[in-house]
């Protein structure tokens, strides 16, 4: 059975930093692209970031210079660092495992930049 299990999810005050983590069982993480993806109230969900198996990244220009991606395949596990935090990252983030036509979603972590 596959798990994708995301953490870290918090309230923060804008330019503060979080760290997500995606827990990744039941599957061959290293052949997997893995990705973080967001949704906001009222908003459709869109690409964060995303790291494939060979370790290149890309990013959402709204987070490029402040988020980074990087993967741990030893631990099966992907994390999102998230540093000068604004209002509008505020939304729900999951993580996404795909490889050819498969895709694997998380529940979701909610982070929440208020004051």
């Amino acid at each position: 059975q596959v798990q994708l299990v995301e953490s870290g999810g918090n309230l923060v005050q804008p330019g503060g930093s979080l760290r997500l983590s995606c827990a990744a069982s039941g599957i061959f993480f290293p052949v997997y692209t893995m990705a973080w993806y967001r949704q906001a109230p009222g908003k459709q969900r869109e690409l964060v970031a995303a790291v494939n198996s060979d370790g290149a990244t890309s990013y959402a220009d709204s987070v490029k210079g402040r988020f980074t991606i990087s993967r741990d395949n030893a631990r099966n596990t992907v994390y999102l660092q998230m540093n000068a935090l604004k209002s509008e990252d505020t939304a729900v983030y999951s993580c996404n495992a795909k490889l050819v036509d498969t895709d694997h979603w998380g529940q979701g972590t909610l982070v929440t930049v208020s004051t």
